[in-house]
């Protein structure tokens, strides 16, 4: 027997998928507009900081959110950029997704990469939290002369 907190979970669910569904795809096609209206006026970012990486800062707003995906781009090379989505599990409003990273720094001509998990939580089909960890000690080291 399907109870209402159940079926609220499952459509929550189902609205967190859209929603990443909708960030990847704003994410392939560099469509800054789309991912700033996907982002929450208020985000809570995480994304390890590092002085020598220029695209890794804080971060808090939707407009702050989506230019570090400009960012990244005007750093690395475009056709080197590479990123699987293993796995993907979505449970009510939180998605975690896992697989693996790889590109090279522009300035050093350097390559990075390793795996990624990324925990997103959507409400109202906004995206409220972004929480990257990656191997930011290869990101690091690809960024350094």
């Amino acid at each position: 027997m399907t109870t209402a907190e159940d079926t609220r979970r499952t459509d929550a669910a189902r609205a967190t998928r859209t929603a990443v569904d909708a960030f990847f795809a704003a994410r392939a096609a560099a469509d800054t507009e789309r991912l700033t209206a996907l982002f929450a006026d208020e985000v809570d970012w995480l994304l390890a900081e590092n002085p020598v990486v220029p695209w890794i800062r804080p971060r808090r707003t939707a407009a702050e959110c989506a230019a570090q995906f400009e960012e990244l781009a005007a750093h690395t090379v475009a056709e080197d950029a590479r990123a699987s989505v293993d796995t993907l599990l979505v449970d009510g409003t939180d998605a975690v997704l896992m697989g693996h990273i790889s590109g090279t720094v522009r300035a050093t001509g350097k390559s990075f990469e390793g795996p990624y998990a990324l925990r997103l939580t959507v409400e109202e089909g906004r995206i409220t939290r972004f929480h990257l960890y990656e191997n930011s000690v290869s990101v690091a080291a690809a960024c350094t002369p």
